[in-house]
């Protein structure tokens, strides 16, 4: 597969809410967006008064076959819509090498927040759709412990492989899952069953559910930026 190659750092769109940040929230977009997407929502989150450098990274363009093939932003290809749960499909429609790739970006952008003075402790990972499925499949893994992962209106990638490849320092990791329950994109059910996956291997999933299809709502956002003040705290 042929993939844009950027200057990742140098393209993430970053707003700091103090002269000093002490904490960091990486925020990936969904299919077909940018990092540019979910910046507006910094201002609603309502977050105590400290110093917090948000940072929107662009994923790289790429042919998307669900989109017939279609270049557009994606951290990885979406082969087929069929990935609800009980297909037996989903494993096999995964493009595995692809968010094998954007889970690299993924983790210098955290590496690089510590190399400038951010503890991966203060860093909370989060994401919508393919962005939020990219936090789950990276903070999982990742070798040192963060403050939280966030999916939105996502799912657990790779599901099979997770008890295998998950690193211990994120075991008590908190997690947030929200998820709307007429979501007419990412299928509630796939979510649900991925949050009950999660709890099985022992990790803390706070779970929301919201009237609404593959977005976010005014009442999400308030859950949002509770459960960010608590573990940025």
């Amino acid at each position: 597969m042929n993939v844009e190659t950027t200057d990742q750092f140098k393209d993430a769109v970053e707003i700091e809410t103090g002269s000093t940040p002490s904490h960091s929230v990486i925020w990936l977009h969904g299919l077909g967006a940018d990092g540019n997407d979910f910046v507006p929502i910094v201002q609603q989150l309502a977050l105590p008064d400290f110093g917090i450098r948000f940072i929107f990274p662009h994923a790289p363009m790429m042919p998307v076959t669900i989109n017939g093939g279609f270049v557009m932003r994606a951290w990885y290809d979406i082969l087929s819509a069929d990935i609800s749960p009980g297909s037996g499909q989903e494993r096999k429609l995964e493009d595995e090498s692809g968010m094998r790739n954007s889970e690299n970006v993924i983790r210098q952008f955290i590496d690089r927040e510590v190399a400038r003075g951010i503890p991966a402790s203060r860093i909370v990972l989060a994401g919508f759709s393919q962005g939020g499925a990219m936090a789950l499949q990276t903070g999982l893994r990742y070798g040192h412990k963060i403050a939280g992962l966030m999916a939105l209106s996502a799912y657990l990638p790779l599901k099979s492989k997770l008890s295998s490849e998950r690193d211990p320092a994120n075991q008590d990791t908190p997690i947030f899952m929200g998820h709307g329950s007429i979501d007419n994109v990412v299928p509630v059910s796939l979510a649900s069953a991925s949050q009950a996956h999660l709890a099985e291997l022992g990790y803390e999933v706070e779970w929301h559910a919201y009237p609404m299809m593959h977005e976010v709502c005014h009442e999400e956002l308030v859950d949002i930026g509770n459960w960010m003040a608590k573990v940025l705290r």
